[in-house]
């Protein structure tokens, strides 16, 4: 029996090496807000973490790297603009509940550094941005908040896209563990994180357990079509 967890505190800095514990403990965060809860109505929450010496690209994911080739990838401090609200508005439209109202529910008003460091990658496709994740760095892990892209470009695969830039990143960065938020152990519309490779999820009892060690947990691959 997982033990019953609804947790939250507000802190506008943190250190990196904080942050790692954090996120190893299943916390999140929304700007300053964090929190961790391991049920979600009925559902049972997972966090979940690559561990990113062990990953390697599945064919898929080799798949909707070569389809993206004429993405133009960037990194820079985290960041909102005009562009990018725009985006958000666009990205949105996605949804028929629980819509958000703005981007800055998930980050703070200064990114970059509350409450710790964060950075902004972001997808254009012919001179216009059609994807930005954002991405915190600890001290040996980093975390993916939060991303958007067009919706017209759904068959590219662009949030799948932006995560296997964040993992492939992290790696390059010498980090051990990179974390893509929460799934559920019930089947839910996060299934795809559960196909990332080399995951690991936490038990809300201290421990990361292997995910290959519980098939229950691997939903079936519907190719290519998420996201």
């Amino acid at each position: 029996m997982r033990p019953y967890l609804n947790e939250y505190f507000l802190a506008a800095r943190v250190e990196p090496a904080d942050m790692d514990r954090l996120w190893a403990e299943g916390w999140r965060h929304f700007g300053a807000y964090f929190f961790r809860y391991s049920q979600a109505g009925s559902q049972t929450v997972l966090p979940l973490r690559v561990h990113l010496a062990q990953f390697a690209l599945s064919r898929s994911q080799q798949r909707v790297l070569r389809k993206n080739q004429d993405i133009q990838v960037k990194l820079q401090p985290a960041f909102v603009n005009a562009q990018v609200e725009a985006l958000f508005a666009r990205h949105k439209t996605r949804f028929s509940h629980s819509i958000p109202k703005s981007i800055y529910t998930f980050i703070s008003r200064h990114p970059a550094h509350i409450p710790c460091r964060c950075h902004s990658l972001t997808l254009h496709h012919q001179g216009r941005l059609v994807g930005i994740s954002y991405l915190d760095e600890g001290a040996q892990a980093t975390s993916s908040v939060y991303q958007c892209f067009d919706p017209d470009l759904s068959r590219r695969s662009l949030g799948i896209l932006m995560i296997l830039h964040s993992i492939l990143l992290s790696r390059a960065w010498g980090k051990a563990y990179y974390y893509p938020g929460y799934a559920y152990l019930e089947p839910s519309e996060y299934d795809y994180k559960k196909r990332l490779g080399a995951l690991k999820y936490f038990d809300w009892q201290g421990n990361w357990l292997k995910f290959e060690d519980n098939p229950a947990l691997t939903p079936p691959s519907p190719g290519l079509a998420l996201e």
